[in-house]
């Protein structure tokens, strides 16, 4: 299934943080992805099914960042006096129509430019899940979507890296060095 919600827009206000990610004020979407970015809370989820395929996302082609990238299953920020349990929560249905539980795995901050367009300069929280169910795909949010096995992903990271967004390339490096094999090791899957 699809449908074409509207789920996000510039002015929605984001958390801005500092580097030990206590909360300094608010700024607008648009205001924290000009230039060179300010440093602002966001999440990024991660989702296999049951045979430990990845849940990719293709970025909607309208994205300012990264338009029509490959990432991970959904990435986006709380907003302001949003908690962070509600904020995955409330975006994972908004982009994919499902909800599963999600484990936090660790946090990362980075700062990645889109040529002169803008950039994220992010505190990133790092979410896991199992599911195995419909998807309800966003098509504001999302282009194209697919479930892709380690093995493959791997190939298509050392074969066309540029076709994937930079977080999801820092934040996949660091999930296969240290979490990786209990992910896949777990069995309980929601759907």
């Amino acid at each position: 299934m699809a449908r074409e919600d509207i789920v996000s827009n510039v002015n929605e206000q984001l958390i801005l943080v500092d580097d030990q990610d206590r909360e300094l004020g608010f700024k607008s979407k648009g205001d924290c992805h000009a230039g060179a970015g300010v440093l602002h809370r966001a999440f990024s989820i991660f989702v296999f099914n049951g045979d430990n395929e990845l849940l990719l996302q293709k970025r909607s082609g309208t994205k300012l960042l990264w338009p029509n990238y490959w990432s991970n299953a959904c990435c986006s920020h709380p907003r302001r006096g949003e908690s962070m349990d509600d904020a995955v929560s409330r975006r994972l249905l908004q982009e994919l129509g499902f909800s599963c539980p999600l484990v936090f795995l660790y946090k990362f901050k980075y700062r990645a430019e889109f040529g002169t367009v803008g950039a994220e300069h992010e505190l990133c929280w790092v979410y896991y899940g199992r599911y195995d169910g419909p998807l309800d795909v966003n098509l504001n949010e999302i282009a194209e979507w697919r479930f892709i096995g380690v093995e493959a992903l791997e190939r298509e990271l050392i074969n066309a890296p540029e076709t994937y967004t930079p977080w999801f390339k820092m934040e996949w490096v660091h999930i296969k060095t240290h979490f990786l094999d209990g992910m896949l090791a777990s069995t309980g899957t929601d759907g």
